[in-house]
Order: C-alpha cells, then structure tokens, then sequence
C-alpha cells in the first residue's frame, strides 16, 4: 500500500476529540486509477481552506484497485461539509457507476498519527 504524506488542513493544532474517515474506492478497472487518483490530489489542494479539517494521507494499492483517504475531522459537521462541496461532488458523479466505495469512521479523544495510520490499515485489510 501506497500512502501519500500527510496533508494538514485548516485547524492542524487542534488538541481535542476528533473524527477519522477512512474511504476505499474498489475500481472495475486500473485505468481508473490514475484518474480517480490525480482527482483526489487535485482535492487536497483544497484542505487547507476546509473548514473543521484537521488533515489527511491519500493510500492506494494499485494492483488491487483500491485507493482512497484517511481523514481526520473535527466533527461530523466537518466531514458532511467536506461530503457536499462541490469538487467532492463532482469527483463522485465523475467515478459513479466504476466501482464500489466502502467508507467508516470512528471518534478519538485526541489525533495520534501512529495509530490513527495503524487502525486505518487494519481496517482496510480486513
């Protein structure tokens, strides 16, 4: 698995509770890939200015055809905003009908990289 670096977003000092999303897109095909995977970084350009997001890491496993991101947010409210914005709305109608999308969350009492990943990770493998 690949994993890009982390992405701080708006409110990267954010010491409280916190919401982590973890998303896995399962594509049809490889040639989506690239794609799917170049829009993706195309939207974290944006997460310094989303509002409630603390950061994020893209993954992909190429030859399985997965890809996806491991978020973390301050709240629920964060994350459904960042769900309807427009770019995330377009890159989901662009990719609907390619494959299938597996989502989860969980809250934390505080953001911890190293288990925030590793917890990430088992999730995705099981």
């Amino acid at each position: 698995m690949l994993r890009s670096s982390w992405t701080p977003g708006r409110d990267p000092g954010h010491s409280g509770p916190v919401l982590v999303s973890v998303t896995d897109f399962t594509l049809d095909t490889r040639t989506d890939l690239p794609g799917v995977y170049l829009a993706a970084r195309r939207l974290a350009a944006h997460w310094p200015r989303l509002d409630g997001a603390l950061g994020m890491w893209l993954w992909a496993a190429p030859t399985a055809r997965h890809c996806g991101a491991v978020a973390v947010w301050r709240d629920e409210a964060a994350l459904n905003g960042f769900i309807a914005c427009p770019p995330h709305v377009a890159i989901m109608r662009r990719y609907k009908g390619r494959g299938s999308l597996a989502s989860t969350t969980w809250h934390a009492e505080r953001f911890d990289p190293t288990t925030t990943w590793s917890r990430a990770q088992a999730v995705l493998r099981a």
